[in-house]
């Protein structure tokens, strides 16, 4: 594993979010009820930044379409339920896709996660 500093680990407060850069890629870090967790900040669907999405049931939903990605494993928990009508046939069009997720800790006073090179 490649740890990467990314943060001071008192840097995000319970509720808040920071999108940081590794290599490539943009990671949403975020603190839900005192848990820091690190996701892709694209949506698998759209392409979309996920940043500004909510946290329902331990999941974070994409702000513009809806679909639900679980915090811990990045898996589909409800997939395409929006627009309704548009949103049921982009599920047949549009095959769910797992929201990438890293490892994360806290070491040093520091977050680090582990994200593999592209």
């Amino acid at each position: 594993m490649a740890w990467t500093k990314v943060l001071a680990s008192n840097a995000i407060a319970p509720g808040e979010r920071q999108v940081v850069s590794v290599g490539k890629r943009n990671i949403l870090v975020l603190n839900h009820e005192n848990q820091l967790y690190a996701v892709e900040n694209t949506c698998p669907h759209l392409k979309l930044p996920i940043k500004k999405g909510k946290i329902e049931n331990g999941a974070i939903v994409c702000p513009f379409h809806r679909s639900a990605f679980d915090l811990k494993s990045g898996e589909v928990t409800n997939w395409c339920p929006w627009p309704p009508g548009v949103g049921k046939v982009l599920s047949l069009v549009s095959q769910a896709k797992t929201l990438p997720v890293f490892p994360l800790r806290v070491e040093e006073g520091n977050i680090l996660i582990d994200v593999p090179e592209e």
